[in-house]
């Protein structure tokens, strides 16, 4: 799990990267549960959503600084 205190301190190419990744990883996970009906882990779908949602919060957030 990311934590918001830690995206901070990145920076603004490092977090589009992570959320490429973990767009990715949630696209892999949604495409597993389509196929087999069932995750191994279902609780990481919820988490990496979170990662998303934390990452594109952190990320405006600095677009937001560079343009004020």
């Amino acid at each position: 799990m990311l934590k918001a205190k830690d995206l901070i301190n990145q920076s603004v190419e490092e977090l589009e990267g992570q959320y490429e990744d973990t767009c990715r990883e949630i696209f892999e996970l949604i495409n597993e549960l389509r196929v087999s009906r069932k995750l191994e882990k279902p609780h990481e779908l919820k988490e990496k959503k979170k990662d998303r949602a934390r990452l594109l919060t952190v990320l405006r957030q600095k677009k937001n600084q560079g343009s004020a």
